[in-house]
C-alpha cells in the first residue's frame, strides 16, 4: 500500500493557495502510483483543536464545533471536489474515531512513564499553536511566522520526555538518510535535534477545546499532539488492527516547512515511545510567496483558489503550481507568470498539437488514424521521456523536473511536424507521398496518446478530453487503468482509431 497524507488544515478560515498547493501535490503522487498499479491511499483533513479555533469560534459567536462544522462542509471539502482531489479518506480531529484512539495512545505513554506532570513558562503563539524559545523570536517578541507578539503562558501541565530521544532521533536520521526532505530540511532537522531537545509539554489547563486528558480532565491534550495521531487513526490504529497493519506506516507525510519539526521531530519520537514504525519520509514543501511574505489569510495575501480556477480553469490550475516552482523551494505565485505559461505552453505548445494532429487525421485521412513507419528517434525520446518522468514525479516529488520532460517531448513533436510539413506533404498524392503523410500523423497522434496518461494524474480533465479524442477508449480501455511503464512503449494506439476534433484544450484567455 503506497500511503500519502497531507497536513491536517487548521479550520479557523477557508483554505488558500498554500493549502491547495499541498493538497494538488498529494493528488498528483497518489494518481502517479495509482497509474503504476499500486494499492494506494490518500488521506486529508481538518485539525480542530486548539486556542485559535476557540477564538475564531467566538469572534464569529458560535461554539468551536459549530464553526468547524460549518468550514467543513462550506468551504474545504467542496473545494477538494472542485479541485478533482481524488482523497481516499478526509479525517476531522473532532470525529469519534480519532478522539477516542489519541486518548488511548496518550494514556498508553503514561503508563509506560513517558509522561509526566511539571509547570511551564514562556512564550507561546496562538497562530503557530506552538511554544517558542526567546531564540526564535524576532525583535517585540514577534513570531517570526506570523509577525505578531506572542502571548506569554504559565501553566501546570503534562509533559512527554522529548528529550531522551534526541540521540535516538540522529541514529534514526542516519540510517535513513531520504526520511526527511528536501536535504536543506534534513540538515536543518539534524542541527536542531543536536543541540539538544527539551521535553514537550502535552497538555494545556487554560481552556477546554481540546481532548481531554483521560486520567486527569482539568486537561485537554495539546492540539499538536493530537493532530499528528491523525494520520495513524485514521488507518485504524487502536480499532481494526488488520487494516492498520495492511497500510501503515505512511509512505510519504507532505507537510508545510513551518511544521517541519512537528513531524520530524516530535511525530518519530511519540511513535518510538510507543513501539510503532516510523513513516518512510516527510517531505517539506516550501512557502508560496505574495509580495515577499508567506500566503496567508492573516497578512491579506490569502489568494482564494476559485479566483485562479474562474480564470484559468482547474487543469491549468494544477499544473501551473506543480511546473512553476519546484517542489520543496519558496515560490513566488504572479497573475503574470501564471498567464505566461497558460498561453505558451498549455495554449500553444499542447493544446495546439493535439488541435492540429486531429484537425489533420481529419481532413487527409476522414478521421481513421492511419498506419505509419516506426520514427525511432521519436520513439526512443518517449521511453526516455517516461523514464525521467516515472523517476522525478513518482519517486522523487520533483513535480516540475518531471512536467519539465513531458513538455520538453511536447515541444519536440511540435519540432517534429514543423520539420516535416504534413501540410506539404499532402499535396503529394503518390502511393510514396500518401505513406510518408501516414507516418507523420501517425506519429504525433500516438506521441499524444502517451502524453494523455503522463499528464492524466496532473490534468485529468484535458487527458480525459485528449484520450477521447484520439479514439483511444475503444482500443485501449479507460485512460484511468493506463499504466505508466506503459506509456512509453510504442505503438499501443491502433492504425483505425477514429480521431475527431474535440473542443479547444485551452482557449484563450479573457483579459
Amino acid at each position: 500500500m503506497f500511503y500519502v497524507s497531507t497536513p491536517i488544515y487548521y479550520v479557523n478560515d477557508a483554505p488558500h493557495l498554500g493549502h491547495a498547493y499541498t493538497t494538488v501535490a498529494g493528488d498528483v503522487l497518489t494518481r502517479w502510483h495509482r497509474q503504476r498499479g499500486e494499492q494506494v491511499w490518500y488521506l486529508t483533513g481538518t485539525d480542530e483543536h486548539g486556542q485559535k479555533i476557540m477564538r475564531t469560534a467566538e469572534a464569529n459567536g458560535v461554539t468551536p464545533q459549530e464553526w468547524a462544522d460549518k468550514l467543513v462542509d462550506e468551504a474545504w471539502k467542496p473545494l477538494w471536489q472542485h479541485l478533482q482531489i481524488a482523497n481516499d479518506d478526509f479525517i476531522r480531529t473532532t470525529e469519534k474515531r480519532h478522539t477516542e484512539r489519541v486518548q488511548e495512545f496518550v494514556q498508553d505513554l503514561y503508563d509506560k512513564g513517558e509522561i509526566y506532570k511539571g509547570g511551564y513558562e514562556g512564550p507561546y503563539c496562538v497562530g503557530c499553536e506552538e511554544f517558542k524559545t526567546p531564540g526564535d523570536l524576532l525583535e517585540g517578541d514577534l513570531c517570526p511566522i506570523h509577525k505578531r507578539p506572542v502571548e506569554w503562558l504559565r501553566e501546570d501541565n503534562y509533559f512527554f520526555k522529548l528529550s531522551e530521544y534526541g540521540e535516538r532521533l540522529l541514529e534514526f536520521y542516519e540510517a535513513n538518510p531520504d526520511f526527511i526532505q528536501p536535504a536543506s530540511a534534513r540538515n536543518e532537522v539534524v542541527q536542531f535535534v543536536r543541540t539538544g531537545l527539551q521535553d514537550l509539554s502535552i497538555s494545556r489547563s487554560t481552556f477546554d477545546w481540546g481532548i481531554p486528558i483521560p486520567w486527569d480532565d482539568k486537561h485537554v491534550i495539546y492540539v499538536w499532539v493530537d493532530a499528528l495521531l491523525n494520520y495513524a487513526t485514521a488507518v485504524g490504529y487502536g480499532s481494526d488492527p488488520a487494516r492498520f497493519d495492511q497500510i501503515w506506516p505512511a509512505n510519504v507525510h507532505l507537510v508545510g516547512k513551518d511544521i517541519l519539526r512537528f513531524h520530524a521531530v516530535i511525530w518519530p519520537a511519540m511513535l518510538m515511545a510507543n513501539g510503532l514504525p516510523l513513516p518512510g519520509k516527510v517531505f517539506a514543501n516550501g512557502w508560496l510567496m505574495v509580495g515577499g511574505e508567506k500566503m496567508s489569510k492573516s497578512n491579506l495575501t490569502g489568494i482564494s483558489p476559485r479566483q485562479l480556477t474562474d480564470h484559468f480553469g482547474v487543469d491549468a490550475y494544477r499544473y501551473y503550481f506543480l511546473r512553476a516552482i519546484p517542489f520543496g523551494q519558496d515560490g513566488s505565485f504572479s497573475w503574470e507568470d501564471f498567464s505566461a505559461r497558460y498561453t505558451s505552453e498549455l495554449a500553444n505548445d499542447f493544446g495546439n498539437l493535439a488541435s492540429r494532429v486531429a484537425a489533420m487525421v481529419g481532413k487527409y485521412f476522414d478521421g481513421a488514424l492511419p498506419a505509419g513507419q516506426k520514427e525511432q528517434p521519436i520513439a526512443d525520446a518517449l521511453a526516455a521521456t517516461v523514464a525521467k518522468a516515472d523517476k522525478a514525479i513518482g519517486d522523487d516529488l520533483d513535480f516540475a523536473g518531471g512536467l519539465g520532460a513531458v513538455f520538453d517531448f511536447v515541444k519536440l513533436v511540435n519540432g517534429y511536424l514543423s520539420e516535416q510539413e504534413p501540410w506539404k506533404v499532402a499535396k503529394d498524392t503518390s502511393e510514396e507521398g500518401r505513406a510518408k503523410l501516414a507516418t507523420i500523423l501517425y506519429t504525433a497522434a500516438e506521441s499524444l496518446r502517451a502524453v494523455a496518461v503522463l499528464l492524466n494524474p496532473v490534468m485529468p480533465g484535458t487527458a480525459e478530453k485528449l484520450w477521447a479524442s484520439l479514439g483511444a477508449e475503444e482500443h485501449l480501455g479507460a485512460l484511468a487503468e493506463q499504466r505508466v511503464a506503459e506509456a512509453g512503449e510504442w505503438g499501443r494506439l491502433p492504425a483505425g482509431a477514429r480521431v475527431v476534433k474535440g473542443e479547444i484544450l485551452f482557449p484563450r484567455l479573457e483579459s
